[in-house]
């Protein structure tokens, strides 16, 4: 088993599958890039042991891919909801949770603060919440600078927390398929309670002066 992991993920080629998986999973969230992150890292943790023969994957390259292909794919869903279109428009209209989104993001990043911020970090851990933050950015026509950087903080917290449970857990359990599925179920339980976190309303500031008297 140990083999069969360091034959799967050794070859250099893994960087170039990591970015593609996680670039494209903004479109199609089904793909397993967090599952293929995890993978490689539990790999690499076996190769930090010696318990592989195999050529294994750097911790930092692998960690600096995922963030890199998490913000690429967010810009090009932004770009292309903002760029719009007739048949977008009515995508998002007919999509009850895209058209929240966008109300929601477009509120919370006008007004300034993390709130926004906050929001954008949290979707990329929740299941299909990155594309829907990342489309109803972009349709709500917000400013890049509004949304890139905390794209950045948001690809660099999940790509560092998914590698971090691929390697620790590889260094814990062994570079077995058991490691990998219990950082996966850690992976999912992040996204999970994100996902609740981001059903919450947002509490709207007051204006100054507007207390109770």
């Amino acid at each position: 088993m140990l083999e069969s992991v360091g034959a799967l993920t050794g070859s250099p080629w893994i960087y170039a599958a990591v970015a593609v998986s996680v670039v494209l999973d903004v479109f199609l969230p089904v793909l397993p890039s967090g599952v293929l992150v995890i993978a490689a890292a539990t790999a690499a943790a076996a190769g930090s042991a010696g318990a592989v023969p195999h050529a294994v994957p750097d911790i930092m390259a692998l960690t600096l891919s995922a963030a890199t292909a998490s913000v690429l794919g967010d810009l090009v869903a932004f770009r292309l909801a903002w760029r719009g279109g007739e048949r977008l428009d009515r995508a998002i209209a007919r999509s009850r949770r895209l058209s929240s989104a966008q109300e929601r993001l477009g509120a919370v990043l006008a007004r300034g603060g993390g709130a926004g911020g906050a929001l954008v970090v949290l979707a990329r851990f929740a299941p299909a919440g990155r594309s829907v933050v990342s489309l109803g950015a972009g349709a709500a026509h917000r400013r890049v600078r509004e949304f890139l950087p905390w794209s950045i903080v948001a690809g660099l917290a999940w790509a560092v927390y998914s590698v971090a449970l691929g390697y620790f857990g590889g260094q814990w359990l062994g570079a077995t398929w058991l490691a990998t599925g219990v950082s996966f179920l850690a992976l999912f339980g992040a996204g999970a309670g994100a996902a609740y976190l981001m059903r919450r309303p947002v509490p709207v500031p007051q204006e100054p002066g507007s207390g109770a008297v």
